[in-house]
């Protein structure tokens, strides 16, 4: 019988690894073409894999949580064979392979599966930043002895001198590394025989010590979840990482509220789709960005990528209440048709739990609605490695001043505020204040007359 071999597709830009969470078939089902085998979870979205070809699953290479990296065989199916085989059955068909074969591929799966291991850290409750990751993966460390390292970072962080420090010592011998992962002992330094080992402890400062919880029999305790962790993990990580600052703007918007108000049933009538404010404000930061380009730039280390494109990402909130960010590719040039039906189709298979992962790769700018839940205005945190975010706040009427030739009155007006977060690294204040000034600009001037 031939044997395929499954592998972990590609799943879009810059994603080179993703969790397994759920195998839906067992060793022994039958599988037809294009049936889902299996659930996997990146950073951002969940997906299935399903079977390129008909036939049994014989093996499954890796266990549920395991981290898998894109172009690895995940199982094996047998393409040939008419029933259904049992568990028994496929251990026949096994058996019946060459002995060497059997052993070799037997060995080969337990090394894959140790190295897997090895690389996931996910199960942690410490944050490690992506280079000590890539350092322990690349040496080997286990969860465990990357959680006994002793972090001199904030809040006992550990850095990457730290984990250095402790490969150093650790190929030359002076550092016993734990033996299991459950219950780790902590790091122990061999010193010379005359002197008793001393346990390395963390250096952390008293005002960084963590305050105990007390927790009574009325309180409920509930594990995050593991997007709950991973935004966790980010959320922190971009605050440390970059220097947040605000720029705040009122805007008038009655206008843009009054065109919205007469055309959005034929809008939707003609193109199926409702007419939100959020592709309207999109298609002002996407002419803002244009304008600005300063501020469609990333981060890497001492170096500033200036992004050609104009991808804005849209920060939603799913129905679990967690939140993820889809991308509008190319945003500027789209019209506010293309703009809508954009927002609109993410947003829905957002909720729906249907992204793909390429779905949320290649932001450049990110842009949330926090007026959906009724606040005014609001300080959110970079999309890293952005160096900009936009808020939308609650649309209100307000008494404001007019002007008039004939001079100045108070009337009722919608007004909304756009709170900038911008990384004060790379963007100065004039160009942060610049930019969502003209994105102000923008709505404030919007023709009342024009067709959508």
């Amino acid at each position: 019988m031939a044997r395929f071999e499954l592998k972990l597709p590609k799943m879009g830009e810059s994603v080179a690894e993703a969790t397994i969470t759920n195998w839906l078939k067992e060793v022994g089902d039958k599988i037809e073409a294009d049936e889902a085998v299996l659930e996997i979870a990146t950073d951002k979205v969940d997906s299935e894999v399903p079977s390129e070809v008909s036939g049994i699953l014989v093996e499954q290479l890796f266990g549920k949580d395991d981290l898998v990296q894109v172009g690895q065989t995940i199982a094996i199916i047998e393409t040939e064979g008419g029933e259904t085989a049992t568990p028994e059955a496929v251990n026949a068909v096994q058996e019946t392979s060459a002995p060497a074969e059997a052993a070799e591929i037997e060995k080969t799966i337990e090394s894959v599966k140790e190295t897997v291991a090895s690389q996931d850290f996910s199960g942690s409750d410490k944050f490690f930043s992506p280079l000590v990751k890539n350092i322990a993966k690349e040496e080997g460390l286990s969860l465990s002895e990357l959680e006994n390292i002793a972090g001199s970072g904030k809040d006992g962080r550990v850095t990457k001198e730290d984990i250095l420090k402790y490969v150093e010592a650790r190929k030359s011998g002076s550092v016993q590394a734990p033996q299991t992962v459950e219950a780790a002992p902590k790091i122990v330094v061999e010193t010379p025989k005359t002197e008793a080992p001393k346990a390395v402890e963390p250096v952390v400062q008293k005002s960084q010590q963590a305050v105990p919880v007390s927790v009574n029999g009325a309180d409920e305790i509930v594990e995050m979840d593991r997007m709950r962790k991973l935004i966790s993990g980010y959320m922190v990580a971009s605050v440390q990482t970059s220097a947040h600052v605000q720029s705040f703007i009122e805007v008038d918007v009655t206008n843009i509220v009054k065109w919205r108000d007469k055309v959005k049933s034929a809008f939707e009538k003609r193109e199926g789709e409702k007419l939100t404010f959020t592709p309207i404000m999109m298609e002002a930061v996407a002419k803002a960005l244009k304008d600005f380009p300063g501020m469609n730039i990333s981060v890497d280390g001492d170096y500033i990528i200036k992004k050609k494109n104009i991808n804005l990402g849209m920060a939603a909130a799913l129905p679990n209440g967690n939140l993820i960010v889809p991308v509008i590719k190319n945003a500027d040039q789209l019209n506010l048709v293309g703009m809508a039906k954009a927002v609109n189709d993410l947003g829905n298979r957002a909720k729906a739990g249907k992204l793909k992962p390429d779905d949320t790769q290649g932001g450049t700018y990110t842009v949330t609605n926090v007026g959906t839940f009724g606040s005014v205005f609001g300080t959110p945190i970079i999309n890293q490695p952005q160096v900009g975010i936009l808020a939308l706040g609650a649309i209100r009427k307000v008494p404001a001043v007019i002007e008039t030739p004939e001079g100045d009155f108070i009337g009722i007006r919608q007004k909304m505020f756009l709170s900038h977060s911008y990384d004060h690294r790379v963007v100065d204040g004039a160009l942060g204040g610049s930019f969502v000034k003209r994105v102000a600009e923008y709505l404030e001037a919007f023709d009342i007359d024009r067709d959508f």
